[in-house]
């Protein structure tokens, strides 16, 4: 049974990943017909991770309520119609509204289905599961160039996307009585488990520093995903229509390394490889900051994607090992609203940087925000070594 349910979780994690990138590869056609600024895909990010932010912080109360596979197929139900929503759109504000159940959709799943995986299953599985995220997020712009390169509109794209998440939403409400089939295990786990406020969970050791790493995590992963396709085209010249499918190389190279990490997971811990994954952005940062053309960027972008491919599942499958079992589904939801605000804020920061100097800064904002998650994770790893 347990395999049943991870192929579930498996189908769920490319639903997760199919409407992420696909804002970022659509957005250097759709600001100019519906004549808003550049920067205003990050009004619509940040919209979007603000409803993810929320549904995050009750994920305890909201799993233990509902379970995570009721939890999972709503969520999944929800970000269809939301994206449903996004394809009769005609101005920005209809966007903007569509935005508001997307984000609410998103934060619950992530965060319910991510605590599962991490109590359940060996770090392995979190990798693959958040590869299948990858794949999502592959999927997504090359829907959109292919309708784009096909002379329809960013609309079509959407609906497009759309119908697919409703398919994957029917297969989840179809799973529903495996999931019941695992109910008494499940409930023994949700009354053991910790609902904690937030005050609570700030309280607890290391916390504080596993906020403000996923943050900067999400500040580098979000800010490459939004602005690659606009970087590409207005500093490398690249069309928007070759730039929508040339910003997939970053989540291939996400895909690709979470496919390998599984198996590297096997010999290293998940501190280990988030300190290599750390390395790899820097490389790929390097890269794109080189002089040397489009396919040393393309090639940046790639080695950025591998870089941030262990990062996010490891932190999240090292979380009941440092913080407990019984407290982690409560620190996963303060961990993926952290990772949301990063989301949220990042993003539109650089668009603002950008409108007002230059889309070139994108390397060295990137780098930023390493060096401050690099810095945060070694001081994680000090408190916790002291506490245990």
């Amino acid at each position: 049974m347990a395999h049943f349910i991870l192929g579930i979780i498996y189908i769920a994690f490319i639903s997760l990943g199919l409407p992420d990138s696909v804002l970022g590869s659509a957005w250097p056609s759709m600001y100019g017909e519906l004549n808003v600024p550049l920067s205003y895909a990050g009004v619509i990010s940040m919209i979007i991770s603000a409803g993810t932010v929320f549904s995050s912080l009750q994920s305890a109360r909201l799993n233990k309520w509902l379970g995570t596979g009721l939890v999972t197929a709503v969520s999944v139900a929800v970000t269809a119609v939301s994206l449903l929503g996004f394809s009769v759109s005609r101005s920005f504000w209809m966007l903007c509204l569509w935005a508001i159940p997307y984000g609410l959709g998103a934060g619950s799943v992530d965060a319910a289905l991510n605590n599962y995986v991490a109590i359940h299953y060996a770090s392995r599985h979190m990798s693959w599961l958040h590869c299948m995220w990858g794949v999502g997020t592959i999927i997504g712009p090359y829907v959109m160039s292919y309708v784009l390169t096909n002379g329809d509109t960013w609309n079509t794209g959407y609906r497009s996307i759309g119908f697919f998440q409703v398919v994957l939403a029917c297969i989840l409400m179809a799973a529903l009585p495996l999931w019941k089939k695992q109910q008494s295990a499940v409930q023994e786990e949700q009354t053991a488990s910790k609902v904690l406020i937030l005050q609570e969970v700030l309280s607890i050791t290391g916390v504080k520093q596993i906020m403000v790493t996923f943050f900067c995590y999400s500040a580098v992963e979000a800010t490459t995903m939004l602005w690659a396709s606009s970087y590409m085209v207005l500093h490398n010249g690249i069309s928007p229509e070759a730039a929508a499918g040339y910003a997939s190389m970053f989540f291939i190279g996400i895909t690709a390394g979470r496919g390998a990490n599984g198996f590297l997971t096997m010999k290293m811990s998940d501190p280990q490889m988030i300190r290599i994954g750390q390395g790899v952005i820097l490389l790929g940062i390097a890269a794109m900051l080189l002089p040397l053309g489009n396919t040393v960027t393309l090639i940046g972008l790639i080695v950025v994607g591998l870089g941030c491919a262990p990062i996010y599942p490891c932190i999240i499958h090292a979380t009941p090992m440092h913080f407990g079992a019984e407290r982690s589904q409560s620190v996963i939801g303060v961990e993926m609203a952290s990772a949301y605000v990063g989301t949220t804020l990042m993003p539109p920061l650089f668009g603002w940087i950008a409108n007002h100097s230059s889309v070139r800064l994108l390397p060295l904002y990137l780098l930023a925000a390493l060096a401050l998650m690099i810095v945060m994770h070694e001081s994680l790893l000090r408190k916790i070594r002291k506490t245990h």
